[in-house]
């Protein structure tokens, strides 16, 4: 039986052209976070199971993580996710380390999931996490963050969303206004997470389900349907819960002085499913009807060190797949034209002979920091700038003869200019290449 050509499922190969995106992504990715004075973390592809038992969610350890036994007999996984592997870095380093902590990672993950749409079972995660910083402020620096990288790419509030809520007035609704016990706020969790996913009817019969009092239900409903932070204040003044929910009521304040309410957006159904969120939680979501999703998603944790013994230390961060980025991207015509390499000279010699000046040449120009490609061997006149322009050059460095002396014909492909230089007029044709940009 022949081998498969193709990647593993849920797996991507990435040749030159797929790579010249994902660079691009990357990029902007790390000239974002370090703007904001983030420094670069990374950690090992394998962490035992245990640490992920300790920090995930079930669904995660029952169905999604790769794991097995190694030589020396220790439950391992690949990562999934990255943040149990920072909890345990910076509980290592944070007594001794000024505050706050901006640490930002882009790590190889891989879950096994079902390949779709946006979903993929390996990808690539901007994370980007603060702790120790005063209540409020990391919220607002982190909303901050998201909306100028994707401001970077050219997107605007028209095309995105951040969806906001709080587990601090999830908790007050469930706990002190319906008075729902552990196990009826666990599945009503679920339920919340699914509101949209699901029609009227159905979510109606998932609620009474749990919550079988008419007034209850009622509550909890126009709980739901609350639709920015106005009314989210009304609602909680009226049952006087407001106490309990301060902070998100004041962070909204914060939010409108930094101009950012035209990004952000109150929403009950977001809750996050992972168990570790303890206050302001949120989705990035695109607006744009052909992709419709949540493309990224976070929230301030309280007790992520906890399982070290470590003393509760705040923090809030979010994580951003490459893929569905890169769908958000497309989807609103915001990604450019990467089908070319980045390179500013093609050198190329139509002589034999001439072959070894062209690798000489072609040094000496990289030396001035030019990307430039040295076409191995003799080609045909009448075959250069056919294969100039496939490859996207715009301009082309022909060794030749010229009045029996060695010369360089320099051909500028976008105004047919041509210049003749000798071979060690570096500088010169220097010049000529940056002025041709």
């Amino acid at each position: 039986m022949a081998l498969s050509k193709k990647p593993y499922r849920g797996c991507r190969d990435f040749f030159p052209q797929d790579m010249r995106v994902r660079n691009y992504l990357f990029d902007r990715m790390k000239t974002t976070a370090e703007r904001f004075g983030f420094e670069p973390y990374d950690g090992p592809l394998l962490e035992e199971v245990e640490l992920y038992k300790a920090k995930s969610g079930e669904e995660l350890i029952g169905e999604q993580i790769y794991s097995f036994t190694d030589r020396g007999d220790r439950f391992v996984a690949i990562r999934p996710e990255m943040t149990p592997t920072l909890a345990r870095m910076v509980a290592s380093v944070h007594k001794e380390t000024t505050k706050p902590i901006r640490w930002y990672s882009i790590p190889n993950l891989m879950r096994y999931e079902k390949p779709q749409r946006g979903r993929v079972r390996e990808h690539w995660q901007f994370n980007v996490d603060i702790f120790g910083a005063p209540e409020n402020l990391a919220e607002l620096e982190v909303f901050s963050l998201i909306t100028q990288f994707l401001a970077s790419f050219g997107a605007t509030s028209e095309m995105f969303s951040i969806l906001v809520n709080d587990r601090k007035v999830v908790d007050a609704v469930f706990n002190k206004l319906l008075n729902l016990n552990q196990d009826q706020s666990y599945k009503l969790y679920k339920v919340i997470d699914k509101a949209k996913k699901v029609d009227e009817a159905k979510l109606d019969q998932m609620i009474k389900d749990i919550i079988t009092d008419t007034e209850q239900f009622n509550i909890f409903k126009k709980y739901l349907s609350l639709t920015n932070f106005q009314d989210l204040k009304s609602f909680l003044d009226d049952n006087n819960l407001a106490k309990d929910c301060d902070s998100l009521l004041t962070l909204t304040e914060k939010i409108t002085s930094l101009s950012l309410d035209e990004y952000i957006v109150y929403d009950p159904t977001i809750v996050r499913g992972l168990d570790y969120y303890t206050g302001v939680v949120f989705e990035i979501f695109d607006k744009h009807p052909d992709n419709s999703r949540a493309i990224a998603g976070g929230g301030a944790y309280g007790n992520l060190l906890s399982i070290f013994n470590e003393e509760p230390l705040g923090g809030i961060g979010f994580g951003l797949g490459d893929v569905t980025l890169r769908d958000f991207l497309e989807t609103h015509q915001l990604l450019p034209d990467l089908s070319n390499a980045d390179l500013d000279l093609l050198v190329v010699n139509t002589d034999e002979k001439h072959n070894l000046e062209n690798i000489i040449l072609s040094n000496a120009l990289r030396k001035n920091q030019l990307r430039v490609e040295s076409h191995l061997g003799k080609i045909k006149f009448n075959k250069i700038f056919k294969l100039a322009e496939s490859k996207g050059h715009n301009v082309v460095a022909i060794i030749e003869e010229r009045d029996e002396k060695l010369s360089v014909q320099l051909k500028n492909l976008k105004n047919r200019n041509i210049e003749f230089f000798e071979p060690n007029e570096t500088e010169k044709i220097y010049k000529y290449i940056e002025d041709a940009k």
